[in-house]
């Protein structure tokens, strides 16, 4: 997988505590306790102790370490926290674009020396409970993390990660299929076109298909021209091709050493376990080295620079006419200076988050594009970080406009600076997230801690979040003009600037094609007879070997008698609040306050359904009771953790038929911050601001902006959505508010000259939704805070209780579930749910050209529901023939860079693929996954890792913010959830044959087809697809 890593900012979004403590463990003291034992200068399984520091606002202990013999570095956060994370990670600096670091993640990861089976990494997914495994590669380094919460599943994936990445086979024929390979289009038959394949050529067209990330990369590269930035360390599609296997040898051995590594775990299992491991089993097989991977500044420039580049046009953009990007960038100080680093990523979102901000207000509010650049703010994951602004979806004409906006913006930063009150809101939301608890805080930290560690820089004080905090009020105390004096000198006298604009160029995809074409016949003309004869018979060797029954015995794996036969119950109690019903999930939240409220849309008129989602993503920025929608923002970030508004589809546990309809109001706040959290909400309900078309404006186009900028990344979720649609009453929803017709109807919209017709929309909505009527909601507190929750949520449903009208449903059919499932039916407060006992399922095929190189497919079967004996089989098939079959037709074979099978909690059964060369080729391959299922020619090893597989999910950690909501939103209490897992458990050989014959067979499904991709001859020449 390859990503570009984001800002310090945005990763503190994702620093969640996990910190629930584990009293029920059975361990006299706490995790962080113990850790603070160690001593500097200490020496265990061959490392020395550095240093060990308390951090207490992350409630962990830090072990600082050294590796004797190698130099490798090593850090431990000890934290109660039973998902454990293992993460090593090597500086990766490659001077060309061929994507060797890359290509060698995937490949390191394709066998080794004690695992020499083919795949030991996908082959894990299904041995192991892991609640994540995977690998990145990133500008400068390689990171291979994984996490769970089973000691003896650590202890294996610890195993084969270290044997992957010191000891990998690195086979050729790895090579070829990871990375590039020259083959028949059909390997089997010699008489069709050579063509070029591999996993990682079609994953990166896949991904400069993405203009957002096409510019992002050359931002990167022109910045920073003079080392390893100025190159794709994923792979430029056409250099990929250059790529030799001996040169992915040769830079695994440069890199991949222990004295070029930084291991780093996190969790509450013993750090003399981890050291002992690593130790034996890796390191005391190396010597050191010096590995000469360091990155040197970059030279400064004594003048600014100025460039262009072209991408492909998007049909989906807002405003055809309106597709150029400009943007200035600004290269700042060394990413090692962690105060630095901390100041500047707090003054990048004072200068350009939300509508306070400078930038927000000069260069959104006009309209002169769209959104912000897909490249903006701070980002601290090169050496030296960079500071970015400008926008996209604007006319050419108005690029020296911008120019000019941003330069006098910072002088009126420079004079003005910004007001006290935005400076606490951010410090309020560095607390939040300090406070919030995630299930993948492990992960979070190693992501957050990677690029300044990999420079060498200190981990440690990177941890001590609070310190900068304390030092920067600190330094405003000392200096009112502290951050104006930062903008003054990174800003306004920094000569080091790059101003990058980006415009479509009709022949750009055109051209990219030919591009490929001429090398494809450059490599084909220098071929000889014997070359030809020796790629054909490689292919049918590579086909082979791809076809053939893996022996995976070698693997360690877990048993599925290792699995915990019941689910921890989570308690809630159900009460209500001004006649509303409620219910309360005491948690340890650390201080905090979660509200949800699930608000019904049975009253709403048909014709308003498409309306919804957009009303969902301005309630909340328009404004409301007294306040403007700049003030709003303002107190939503001093007071809240968020408030968001969202759409909520849920399909009932037994009827397919059967669904509610509703949107979501969610938000978090610090328990002081109760009543004023309540206040806003109440102020959205009584008194929200439908007045302003031109705020309106802004906010449809950055919405139509953002839904077109993703379909290139979820292009498979799109595909299965819309693959669904005709098959239930739900999925038709579904496709409604998440799916392309969604994204066509949004940009429908944005190209509207007048919204007033639109905002008139608006208010008929609300009063559908905020009706206390038709409404229930939801908190998760501390039990010391829950009593004071309760009572100020009684006020809000006082303050909002004018908003209450009896309103007739326009659907006849509702179906009442009770709350309590074991209350009496119609006695107490309930579900209301729409039933459709009429809705025919009906066949359709779709396919949408889109200016994509590659294919997103997908198939959709209408199976069960939830609650129906047959679910628990059909997952557990989705699963295996996922891992035992469509894994090696559609990503080994077929080159995508994924693909599978997946059953939906509303009953649906769905194939997929992702970034996909093909797309007829894999439509036959769901077929034959189908076959290959009825045939039973799958063994109980093939069940049971399945399962492992099933459970890890099942069983994966869920945050105090969330526990309950299953509950909550579906009806789903931890009775059903056991039922459901004692007939996982239960599933059998017989089992899975049946309901693949019963379910998926030909005859006997009903199902929907959806291709997004480029033209497609085939699929438009077959009446039976309809082309969009």
């Amino acid at each position: 997988m390859f990503r570009q890593t984001k800002t310090v900012f945005q990763k503190l979004r994702y620093l969640r505590l996990n910190g629930q403590q584990h009293t029920w463990r059975a361990k006299s003291t706490s995790a962080r306790e113990r850790a603070l034992h160690y001593q500097a200068g200490q020496k265990i399984h061959g490392f020395t102790v550095k240093e060990v520091v308390a951090v207490p606002d992350l409630f962990l202990t830090a072990v600082k370490l050294t590796h004797d013999k190698t130099g490798a570095q090593y850090l431990h956060a000890a934290r109660d926290d039973s998902n454990n994370l293992f993460s090593v990670q090597f500086r990766t600096t490659p001077m060309d674009s061929t994507g060797v670091p890359h290509i060698l993640e995937h490949t390191v990861l394709c066998g080794s020396e004690k695992y020499p089976c083919r795949d030991p990494f996908f082959k894990m997914l299904n041995r192991s409970l892991s609640t994540f495994m995977n690998a990145f590669t990133a500008s400068d380094y390689t990171m291979y993390p994984f996490s769970t919460q089973n000691g003896k599943d650590f202890q294996n994936l610890l195993s084969v990660y270290l044997d992957a990445v010191f000891f990998p086979c690195l086979r050729e024929q790895d090579f070829w299929q990871e990375g590039w390979r020259l083959e028949h289009e059909n390997p089997t038959d010699s008489k069709t076109p050579l063509v070029f394949k591999g996993v990682v050529f079609n994953e990166m067209k896949g991904a400069f298909s993405d203009n957002e990330r096409l510019y992002a990369q050359h931002l990167q590269n022109k910045l920073l021209p003079d080392h390893t930035y100025s190159v794709v360390s994923g792979g430029e599609p056409l250099a990929i091709l250059d790529l030799s296997w001996e040169q992915l040898k040769q830079f695994h051995a440069t890199h991949y050493h222990p004295s070029n590594a930084r291991f780093f775990t996190y969790g509450d299992l013993p750090l003399e376990q981890h050291l002992k491991q690593i130790e034996e089993e890796a390191l005391s097989k190396f010597d050191r080295t010096e590995p000469n991977t360091q990155v040197p500044p970059q030279p400064h420039w004594s003048t600014p620079r100025e460039d262009h580049v072209i991408c492909s046009p998007d049909a989906l953009a807002p405003d055809p006419a309106k597709q150029n990007t400009v943007c200035m960038s600004y290269l700042l100080g060394d990413i090692t200076d962690t105060f630095e680093s901390f100041t500047l990523s707090l003054l990048s979102s004072l200068m350009i988050s939300g509508p306070n901000s400078p930038f927000y207000k000069a260069l959104i509010e006009p309209k002169i594009g769209t959104d912000f650049s897909s490249v903006v703010g701070y980002d601290g994951s090169t050496k030296e970080a960079s500071f970015s602004i400008g926008l996209q979806g604007m006319a050419e004409d108005d690029i020296e406009r911008v120019k000019q906006i941003i330069s006098q913006t910072i002088d009126d930063i420079i004079e003005n600076g910004f007001e006290e009150e935005r400076i606490e809101a951010l410090l309020h939301k560095i607390e939040i997230q300090m406070k919030h608890q995630s299930t993948s805080f492990g992960l979070a930290l190693a992501s957050y801690i990677a690029s300044c560690w990999n420079h060498d820089g200190d981990p440690v004080e990177l941890l001590q979040i609070n310190d900068s905090v304390t030092k920067f009020r600190q330094a405003l105390k000392e200096n009112p003009r502290f951050l104006q004096d930062k903008v003054q000198h990174y800003f306004k006298e920094n000569t080091h600037r790059l101003t990058l604009s980006m415009s479509p160029d009709e022949a750009y995809r055109d051209n990219q094609a030919k591009a490929e074409e001429e090398k494809l016949q450059t490599k084909i003309q220098t071929l000889s007879d014997s070359n030809r004869k020796e790629i054909y018979e490689k292919g049918l060797e590579l086909l082979a070997s791809q076809s053939k029954t893996q022996d995976a015995s070698c693997l360690p794996a877990l048993k599925v008698s290792d699995i915990e036969p019941t689910i921890p119950v989570t308690p809630v109690q159900l009460g209500s609040a001004g006649g509303v019903p409620v219910q309360y999930c005491e948690q340890p939240t650390n201080g905090m306050v979660y509200f949800r409220a699930m608000c019904s849309l049975n009253t709403l008129p048909e014709e308003l359904r498409l309306y919804v989602p957009l009303f969902c993503s301005v309630i909340t920025k328009m404004g409301c009771g007294s306040l403007d929608y700049r003030q709003q923002a303002q107190q939503k970030e001093l007071r809240t953790g968020g408030m968001s508004v969202s759409t909520q589809v849920t399909s009932d546990s037994t009827q397919m038929d059967m669904y509610e309809q509703g949107v979501v109001l969610f938000s978090s706040c610090l328990e002081r911050n109760l009543p004023h959290m309540f206040q806003l909400w109440s102020d959205t309900f009584n008194s929200p601001h439908f007045d302003d078309e031109e705020r309106l404006r802004v906010l449809v186009m950055m919405s139509a902006q953002e839904l077109a900028n993703g379909i290139s990344y979820s292009g498979h979720m799109y595909a299965m959505t819309r693959a669904g649609r005709m098959l239930s009453p739900a999925g038709d929803l579904h496709e409604t508010f998440g799916g392309l017709e969604q994204v066509k109807f949004m940009k429908r919209i944005a190209e509207m000259p007048d919204l007033s017709q639109v905002l008139r929309t608006l208010p008929r909505i609300k009063k559908h939704i905020f009706n206390p009527e038709h409404m229930r909601c939801a908190i998760n507190a501390t039990p010391q805070k829950m009593s004071d929750a309760a009572g100020k949520l009684d006020d809000f449903m006082r303050d909002i209780a004018a908003n209450r009208r009896e309103r007739k449903s326009i659907r006849p059919n509702i179906v009442e579930r009770p709350l309590d499932p074991l209350a009496v039916p119609g006695s107490g407060p309930s579900r209301k749910l729409i039933s459709e006992p009429k809705f025919q399922p009906c066949q359709m095929k779709t396919f949408f050209p889109m200016p994509f190189p590659v294919n997103f497919v997908s198939e959709c079967i209408r199976t069960v529901p939830f609650a129906h004996q047959d679910y628990a089989s059909l997952c557990v098939l989705a699963r295996m023939m996922t891992a035992k079959f469509l894994h090696g037709e559609i990503r080994e074979k077929g080159g995508a860079y994924g693909g599978g099978a997946r059953m939906g909690a509303g009953g649906l059964f769905s194939f997929y693929s992702y970034r996909d060369p093909n797309s007829v080729q894999t439509l036959s391959a769901f077929r034959k996954g189908v076959d290959w299922a009825k045939s039973g020619t799958f063994t109980q090893q093939d069940i049971d890792e399945a399962k492992l597989s099933i459970f890890s999910a099942v069983d994966s950690p869920v945050a105090p913010s969330d526990k309950g909501m299953g509950r909550f939103f579906s009806g789903i209490t931890d009775e059903m959830k056991q039922g459901h897992r004692e007939r996982l458990f239960a599933v059998s050989h017989n089992n899975l044959v049946d309901v693949a014959g019963r379910y998926l067979g030909i005859g006997q499904r009903t199902s929907g087809f959806a291709v997004l991709g480029p033209e497609n001859e085939t699929l438009k020449k077959d009446p039976s697809w309809i082309v969009k």
